[in-house]
């Protein structure tokens, strides 16, 4: 009973991570094409490239959580 609590939130984590990997690229790639048309300077542009790398390596982070949990639960 424990197992499954702990899988389910193993897969509720996962979940998460991958919609902010594909919710961040796709930001960053709605603002890399919209914002030379919008005429929006480098440096904020530079922004979102930051924004989005901090939630990249957030994922990054968090997967390798869960990785170590699964280890941990193998035995």
């Amino acid at each position: 009973m424990g197992q499954d609590r702990t899988e389910d939130a193993l897969a509720k984590k996962g979940r998460m991570v991958a919609l902010v990997i594909a919710g961040s690229m796709l930001l960053w790639i709605l603002a890399q094409w919209i914002a030379p048309m919008l005429g929006v300077p480098g440096r904020f542009v530079f922004l979102f490239d930051f924004a989005v790398l901090a939630a990249l390596i957030w994922s990054m982070v968090v997967t390798y959580q869960i990785w170590r949990a699964r280890q941990d639960t193998k035995g």
